[in-house]
């Protein structure tokens, strides 16, 4: 009776504990439906405090609408799981806003009125080599004035920007008169014509972004006058420019408008005409200086000089040989130089730049700097005519030495400053007063301020390079339409300058999140040791097979024959020396670089050797002391 009673009690105990399970698996779905524990470094899956707040500033609600073929995807999981991913985050979007977004998934089955409505808005179809039907999964918004805004498709390698993707649209929805951009551009940012190829080209990236996020107004490069409703000056690559138009960025600046300019000592995106022959230095049409106004400002900027990085240096390849080389011109910028204190830089990751220029102040000056990006400590100053038709990249590592100085390659400039025109606007010409405007008339009813009324904010960065598409983002065919990836943050920085000096800095604390790496710190300080001993053997070889062929010279003209073919001894000598010491050199070049690949290989292995066994050995050493506590016990 005892042992029936206690397999009735094990079986009535066994069936409880069944029941309590899927109650509480289905209490906990109920009650703790959406709660979850981010342990990600730099909390990514995490809605952010910029986001939180776009969402609390919705004044009206705004309608979402989620796109997906979630019918036609059922053999693809991949897709789905993204998809699963994307609703999430909208879900999450949702929560937060507290009733003021109202989002609808939509299942755009083919040839029905949602699919109508998918196409009517804009969103991108995808077709499948395994389906006649395509797959739609892009975003629609709309605001109460009937204003809409789309991500057509959203592709699953672009991950890291979904948020900040969602973030966007939601606050373009909600803004209602975008802050104006005021661009002054020498450089073909906005595409057109290529007077060297005759054929058109694109705008650049960041041109489409800004006139995605803002509106964006051309205002040429010859005016006397800004008007009221521009927000942000947007100054690149500035050559040349005349006294009028320096009077009106002056004067704009004074007025307390705010302004992003760029210049640098060698624009490599703005190429020399073909009329201009390389003995023509420096490169007249290439650098770009507003000396007026930063003498004036307390600013000073050398076009003459590029800022040069051992430590930094990315790749490129040699036009000589075509092999890899580090171009001591070309940097990737990391986080270690770039300010965490500031909100524009605090949390981006690598921004290239190429022939980049740097700032400091006058001392005594009106103006005070704070770095934004500066160099490592690994750097010199090179002059910018050695960056001018360099082929190979390696010829400039003779010679160089390090100062130990951070040079700042972008800064925020702040303080009371005076104008660079303290007599008053400066006389025009003849033929330029015959032209009137509307604009002149506003300049001359315009009182002249030699001071600016309330402390400046500028953000001036020496390089315009780091604007072109090459140097931070891919962009590629999507089933016909260009589709940009980045990687690097350049882009992320001019968005968050131009954020932040229009006044909206909601956008930057989201943005600042979509590139995340993790570079192999380590890796890369090897790789530039070796590099620099492998520099030290190259440089010896080259200084001694200048000097073999010196005294071949030498020997040459000390010859008495006349003939082609006959050596003296002593050639013949000198000869098989230098193909012996040569033999060694590239023997020793080799080791320094097997050398560097040891060290790596040592490295991974050791890491990979710790990953294996620390696990195994936390466990041993946990059941060890489980065993000798009972024991002890």
């Amino acid at each position: 009776m005892k042992r029936k009673f206690q397999r009735r009690w094990n079986a009535s105990s066994l069936a409880v504990l069944v029941l309590g399970f899927i109650a509480a698996v289905i209490v906990s779905d109920r009650v703790f439906q959406g709660w979850r524990i981010d342990l990600t470094e730099n909390r990514l899956y995490t809605l952010s405090k910029g986001t939180e707040r776009i969402l609390d500033g919705l004044e009206e609600p705004l309608h979402l609408y989620f796109y997906f073929s979630d019918r036609v995807t059922r053999n693809i999981p991949a897709l789905r799981d993204y998809a699963g991913r994307v609703q999430e985050v909208l879900e999450e979007f949702e929560d937060a806003a507290k009733g003021n977004l109202i989002l609808e998934i939509i299942d755009p089955l083919p040839f029905s009125e949602d699919e109508d409505r998918a196409v009517q808005f804009g969103l991108q179809s995808v077709p499948l080599a395994s389906s006649p039907d395509p797959v739609y999964m892009g975003l629609a918004g709309k605001n109460s004035a009937d204003g809409v805004e789309i991500i057509g498709f959203f592709q699953p390698d672009k991950e890291a920007f979904l948020e900040y993707d969602i973030a966007k649209l939601v606050a373009t929805l909600a803004t209602v008169d975008k802050p104006v951009i005021g661009l002054v551009s020498d450089a073909r940012i906005a595409g057109g014509l290529d007077p060297r190829t005759q054929q058109i080209v694109d705008p650049w990236v960041i041109y489409k972004q800004v006139e995605q996020l803002f509106e964006l107004r051309n205002l040429g490069t010859d005016f006397v006058d800004i008007p009221n409703d521009v927000s942000v000056l947007w100054v690149v690559q500035p050559k040349n420019t005349g006294a009028a138009t320096l009077y009106a960025i002056d004067q704009f600046v004074m007025r307390g408008g705010t302004a992003l300019i760029f210049v640098d000592p060698i624009a490599e995106s703005d190429p020399l005409p073909p009329e201009l022959v390389p003995t023509q230095l420096p490169a007249t049409g290439q650098y770009s200086d507003l000396p007026v106004l930063f003498k004036a400002w307390g600013i000073e900027f050398s076009s003459n000089d590029v800022v040069a990085d051992a430590r930094l240096a990315l790749q490129a390849y040699s036009d000589a040989d075509q092999r890899a080389v580090r171009h001591f011109g070309y940097l990737g910028i990391t986080s270690d130089e770039l300010n965490s204190d500031d909100v524009l830089t605090a949390n981006l990751g690598t921004i290239n730049v190429g022939t980049a220029g740097y700032f400091k102040v006058i001392e005594n000056g009106p103006a005070t700097i704070e770095p934004l990006i500066t160099s490592s400590t690994s750097a010199a100053l090179l002059p910018s005519t050695a960056f001018i038709y360099l082929p190979d990249p390696s010829t400039l590592h003779a010679g160089f030495e390090p100062t130990g100085q951070r040079y700042t390659l972008a800064a925020r400039i702040n303080g009371d400053l005076p104008s660079a025109f303290p007599s008053g606007p400066p006389e025009r010409n003849a033929d330029a007063q015959e032209v009137e405007s509307n604009d002149e008339s506003t300049a001359m009813l315009r009182p002249h301020l030699a001071t600016s009324v309330s402390p400046a904010n500028l953000i001036v960065v020496g390089d315009v390079d780091m604007l072109t598409n090459q140097m931070w983002v891919r962009v590629r065919d999507f089933f016909g339409q260009n589709i940009a990836s980045s990687f690097a943050s350049n882009g992320a920085f001019v968005i968050n300058a131009l954020d932040n000096l229009s006044g909206n800095s909601d956008l930057i604390a989201v943005r600042s999140r979509a590139n995340y790496s993790r570079p192999f710190t380590r890796v890369d300080k090897l790789r530039v040791a070796a590099e620099a001993r492998f520099r030290l053997a190259e440089e010896r070889l080259q200084n001694e097979l200048a000097e073999t062929e010196r005294n071949l010279l030498e020997l040459e003209s000390a010859r008495e024959d006349t003939g082609d073919v006959l050596w003296t001894d002593e050639q013949h000598d000198e000869i098989e020396r230098f193909v012996n010491q040569r033999m060694s050199l590239r023997q020793e070049l080799r080791a320094v670089q097997r050398n560097l690949d040891k060290n790596i290989n040592q490295l991974g292995s050791l890491l990979r050797n710790l990953n294996i066994a620390i696990m195994p050995f936390f466990l041993t050493v946990l059941v060890l002391v489980s065993i000798w506590r009972r024991r002890w016990r």
